[in-house]
């Protein structure tokens, strides 16, 4: 429940009232004898849990400004002039003799350390006239702007891909509005993008012509769906802890689902082949790989204040230039660009070339990011302790990078050794697992060195100006690892058994990079060393490989690598659902329109 209180009378013919109760406010009226003293019986008479709202009875404004300002389950508090919103949170820090005044209110929340969130309101009409002649001027000001129009506009993200603003949120703001109309609720959108999902990954699966032709129509759809989630949580100001952890990782859980599908379908409409199982991972390591760059690459400059390289002059004068913003935008491969990519292909070709073009593309959207992250990152300044622990979480470093961090840590390395000891350590690995005999412990010594100079690398904190790509080498190193072991067992069900791996792995990754950019930190330590860390995991790999592979016995190293999906999965899971679901979980929505 929530209750306005209005500090006096309101004007004659004034829709202030209706606006009010059309936002599900209680709207109580204060006399006007003494506005604070009336104001104060009326706070008296509401619950201690409800959501208030303080409002001078001469404010003109659209209704959707008094939403912004009131509605936003993200702020403890917001204002308007001459509004102020206040969660139950934020009441207790309210001053009974300042109510009658919600301006004056709001800077004494402030003083007194509270957030007070002030919504931008572009050309919304939020005012407080002090004539009748201002009233007039300001009345007309809200009647010459449709501030439903305007709301429908903010839905839509100030910054998105080219497919998805000029091919999908011209309508799906409408089918947002639509749902808000129905008490939908994002969650239910989202949950329903990831069925039909999944129902398109299970027509793909079919191996069928047709399947292909349905999969492609439903992932589009699917892929609406997503995007009209967050449309109806902008548009209602829906937002939650919930939805964002749905939202952050559904996207992750469809599109490997769907990868999972199109490989399935391979192999029932051509034989046995487990070819397109390795492409499939391979599609999986490349964009997750990808991610970690874009993550670990904005987690090292949390606290730059500006770049003054060429590469950020140059991306500056590009953006200036509409034309060029969209090319840009379209080669990085965003997710709307992505699905309807992998749709258009499944409809009209089959999953082998699916994943082919999917590879070249994003390799090549890969290279264009990646390159311009490192050209932005020559002239950066020392990294802050922040932003070096944060990428230091971001590494997944287990026990025994730790173990040789501290018996290593006298060693010295210059700035670049840290990034170059780390790719080390990984063409090691990858090497010695393509070259080296099936079965043999090659690949077991090669994961040792690998944890060895993973360690090394972590000796000090990660501050120089490449240091952020350690996750990125990580990852390609792990899952590289595990991809060219199951597919030169060239044994039934090995690649599918390490695609699953790489899954519950991915979500691991993704779950502790959300965690970091809602400010609560890296998943707990516990978790970290309960999964072994990205170099216990690659060399546990190995020896599983050692052990079946060299004897004969691949559905040994088949079940040994489901188990170790499995184990992992519950364990990631477990604490995920714990944390998302309970009161330090951050409201972490993505406004920058960053590729997903």
């Amino acid at each position: 429940m929530s209750t306005a209180i209005l500090t006096g009378p309101p004007v004659a013919g004034s829709s202030l009232e209706a606006d009010l109760r059309s936002l599900g406010f209680d709207v109580r009226v204060a006399d006007d004898t003494d506005d604070a003293t009336a104001v104060g019986a009326h706070l008296a008479a509401t619950a201690p849990g409800e959501r208030l709202a303080l409002i001078d009875p001469r404010f003109v404004g659209h209704t959707h400004a008094l939403r912004l300002a009131l509605k936003d389950p993200r702020f403890a508090a917001g204002a308007l002039p001459g509004v102020l919103g206040l969660t139950p949170g934020a009441r207790a820090a309210l001053e009974p003799r300042l109510a009658g005044d919600p301006d004056e209110a709001a800077r004494a929340l402030e003083a007194a350390g509270v957030e007070v969130h002030r919504p931008e309101l572009g050309v919304l009409v939020a005012d407080v006239p002090e004539s009748e002649t201002q009233r007039r001027e300001r009345e007309q000001a809200v009647a010459a702007v449709d501030g439903e129009q305007v709301r429908l506009r903010s839905a839509v993200k100030s910054r998105d891909g080219f497919f998805t603003t000029f091919c999908i949120s011209p309508y799906s703001r409408y089918l947002a509005r639509w749902c808000a109309r129905r008490g939908l609720t994002p969650n239910q959108v989202t949950t329903a993008s990831l069925v039909t999902a999944l129902i398109a990954a299970a027509c793909a699966a079919t191996g069928e012509r047709w399947g292909f032709v349905a999969a492609g129509v439903l992932l589009i759809a699917s892929f609406v769906l997503d995007a009209t989630d967050g449309q109806l949580a902008r548009y209602d100001l829906q937002y939650s802890t919930l939805g964002a952890w749905l939202d952050a990782t559904f996207d992750r859980a469809k599109e490997y689902s769907y990868y999972a599908g199109l490989a399935l379908g391979a192999s029932r409409g051509g034989g046995s082949d487990d070819g397109v199982w390795a492409l499939a991972l391979g599609a999986m390591l490349l964009m997750t790989a990808r991610h970690t760059v874009d993550f670990s690459f904005n987690e090292a400059s949390h606290d730059d204040s500006a770049n003054s390289s060429p590469t950020a002059v140059l991306s500056q004068r590009l953006d200036s230039a509409g034309w060029t913003v969209w090319v840009r935008r379209m080669i990085v491969l965003p997710i709307g660009e992505r699905w309807a990519l992998i749709a258009v292909l499944t409809a009209a070709t089959t999953p082998r070339v699916t994943f082919v073009v999917l590879l070249i593309a994003g390799a090549f959207a890969a290279c264009y990011t990646t390159a311009g992250r490192l050209l932005r990152s020559v002239r950066r300044r020392a990294r802050t302790d922040r932003a070096a622990e944060g990428v230091r979480a971001l590494t997944d470093s287990g026990p025994l990078a730790e173990l040789a961090a501290r018996v290593l840590r006298p060693v010295a390395l210059p700035s670049l050794g840290v990034p170059a000891l780390a790719l080390l350590g990984g063409a090691v690995i990858l090497a010695t697992a393509w070259a080296a005999p099936l079965g043999s412990y090659w690949p077991v010594v090669a994961a040792a060195a690998y944890a060895l100079c993973s360690g090394v690398a972590l000796a000090r904190p990660l501050k120089a100006p490449l240091d952020w790509l350690l996750p990125p080498i990580f990852r390609i190193a792990e899952y590289g690892t595990i991809l060219v072991l199951a597919a030169r067992s060239q044994a039934d069900g090995a690649l599918p058994a390490a695609f699953g791996l790489v899954a519950a792995l991915a979500y691991h990754h993704y779950d502790t990079v959300y965690r970091i950019r809602g400010n609560t930190g890296a998943p707990p330590h516990w978790l970290v060393r309960a999964v072994a860390g990205h170099e216990g995991r690659t060399l546990v790999v190995a020896v599983v490989a050692a052990l079946w592979l060299g004897g004969g016995h691949p559905e040994g190293f088949i079940f040994a690598l489901t188990a170790l999906a499995v184990v992992i999965a519950v364990l990631v899971l477990a604490e995920s659902i714990r944390f998302w679901v309970s009161s330090q979980a951050p409201a972490v929505h993505d406004e920058t329109g960053e590729p997903a």
